[in-house]
């Protein structure tokens, strides 16, 4: 079977060709100008991956506190890691960089925050 991605690793956007077996392992991948571009569009053939960024409330500001995963997470697991965020209230004061929820959903990465809140 053969998949045509474009890879995100920087702005040239190689549009690569994926040759998949039957059972859906990479066998071959062509058109990247870069090692890079050959290891992402493994990656997204066999498990995508993607960072997620969302805002939260936080009880007593009136600005959201932005945040994301410090490390990309599973995409299919981004539906049950938005539903997980949209319980997590924030204490103030929150400092850019602080852990919000640790391991989440124990996909290995912690929700950052991405500004402070004082």
């Amino acid at each position: 079977m053969e998949k045509v991605i474009t890879c995100i690793n920087c702005p040239v956007g190689c549009r690569m060709t994926v040759m998949l077996s039957d059972a859906g392992d990479v066998l071959s991948v062509s058109g990247n100008t870069c090692p890079r571009g050959d290891k992402y569009a493994r990656q997204e053939c066999m498990l995508p991956l993607r960072v997620i960024t969302a805002v939260l409330p936080v009880p007593g500001s009136p600005t959201p506190l932005s945040v994301k995963t410090a490390s990309p997470v599973p995409k299919d697991a981004i539906p049950e890691v938005m539903r997980e965020l949209s319980r997590v209230r924030p204490v103030l004061p929150v400092h850019a960089g602080d852990v919000i929820v640790k391991n989440i959903l124990d996909t290995g990465a912690d929700i950052v925050a991405t500004r402070s809140l004082l």
